[in-house]
């Protein structure tokens, strides 16, 4: 008897992804945002400091598809021609504005920019046009592109209303960050294989991802759509905006989760992707305690997405962060010294009230209220 043939979703995470977790050590959440942002056709937004293995994961992932993949340093003098490529000289004498685009963005089937709120006025619009409708126009020419998805890059978020349009268009956001120092020696490990060989080989296709992404409409959201709605409309209430085009492409998210568990119906499970759709750091822990409370206390059921569990905040995490606070504090901080602590103290601050045990949150919250008055600006 043939054994039965494995959905292409769950062999998609178990060959692809899988491997790179391994492979990049304390990327978990964000190799499983790159799966999702994969079979949903979306972009990823990631909020990091340089050397953080974001262009690797590209690449590496790339690799494990047999696809092309183009990544660029963004900078406030990048053009046009940088990332599409020039006019074709031949064609050009003979009147004809055409882009060779071999190479370049345009036939790229993955695509990774780095610094991306570098971007100017002279690719914005280009950009624009990538993100949201998968196609390249320069002139009379359009064309339509292989993208299966486009990840972004930055150490710091938007500060003016166009690079917010750009931004706009990255439906799923995450932090990739250092590894803790407890796991150090893992990434050193982990680093020193990964460039002694390369075991990445094609594994799933792009064509078996188009694939994946065209079944997309087909997955039933019946059960999921009334939660979801009603989680949009708390997190509206909580002041984080989500438009109406971006809870519509919040079901692409959704549907892809389920894709990914071999699954053609969507579960209350798959809201986990919301916990990605934050527009600042602020928002991350308010939107983490919405969407489990969407969730529910439900525990784990076979076929959920591993990304399913609780985020909750950690009290003992927050309270190892407020001792390492306290312990910078001193007896009297430098006046100079104060303004960066109180932000820090802020951040706990707006974490401690999403810890899901009544005595640990309150005691956390008098922690932080005995901490305030060592940080006044008068404070001696």
């Amino acid at each position: 008897m043939t054994a039965p043939q494995e959905p292409p979703g769950p062999r998609l995470a178990r060959q692809v992804l899988e491997p790179l977790k391994r492979a990049f050590v304390g990327k978990d959440d964000v190799v499983d945002l790159l799966g999702v942002a994969l079979v949903a056709g979306e972009n990823l937004f990631l909020l990091g400091p340089p050397g953080t293995a974001k262009s690797a994961l590209v690449h590496a992932l790339g690799r494990r598809l047999g696809g092309r993949t183009f990544d660029y340093l963004l900078t406030r003098f990048t053009e046009p021609s940088e990332l599409f490529g020039p006019f074709d000289i031949r064609r050009l004498r003979e009147g004809d504005l055409v882009t060779n685009t071999e190479g370049m963005l345009p036939e790229a089937d993955l695509v990774f920019l780095d610094e991306l709120l570098n971007a100017n006025s002279a690719i914005l619009n280009s950009l624009l046009t990538v993100l949201n409708e998968r196609a390249f126009r320069r002139g009379r020419e359009t064309r339509a592109l292989p993208t299966l998805a486009v990840v972004g890059a930055s150490n710091h978020l938007p500060e003016d209303d166009a690079l917010g349009a750009l931004y706009d268009r990255f439906l799923l956001r995450a932090r990739c960050d250092n590894v803790p120092e407890d796991r150090l020696a893992e990434v050193l490990e982990a680093g020193w294989t990964l460039e002694a060989r390369r075991d990445d080989a094609p594994t799933v296709s792009v064509d078996e991802v188009r694939a994946l992404q065209a079944r997309l409409r087909e997955v039933d959201l019946a059960e999921v759509r009334a939660p979801l709605a009603a989680l949009v409309r708390r997190l509206r209430a909580a002041g984080i905006a989500v438009s109406d085009r971006r809870a519509v492409k919040l079901q692409r998210l959704v549907a892809a989760s389920a894709l990914l568990c071999g699954r053609g119906a969507a579960r209350r499970s798959d809201l986990w992707v919301v916990r990605h759709v934050w527009d600042t750091e602020e928002q991350v822990e308010v939107l983490a305690a919405l969407v489990q409370d969407a969730l529910g206390d439900a525990p784990a059921a076979p076929g959920d997405h591993p990304r399913a569990a609780s985020a909750a905040p950690d009290a003992e995490a927050l309270a190892r962060d407020l001792e390492g606070l306290e312990r910078r504090m001193g007896e009297a901080p430098p006046t100079a010294e104060r303004a960066a602590l109180r932000d820090r103290l802020g951040a706990l601050a707006a974490r401690c009230p999403w810890v899901r045990d009544d005595d640990q949150r309150a005691a956390l919250e008098r922690r932080v209220e005995a901490l305030w008055p060592r940080l006044a600006p008068d404070a001696p």
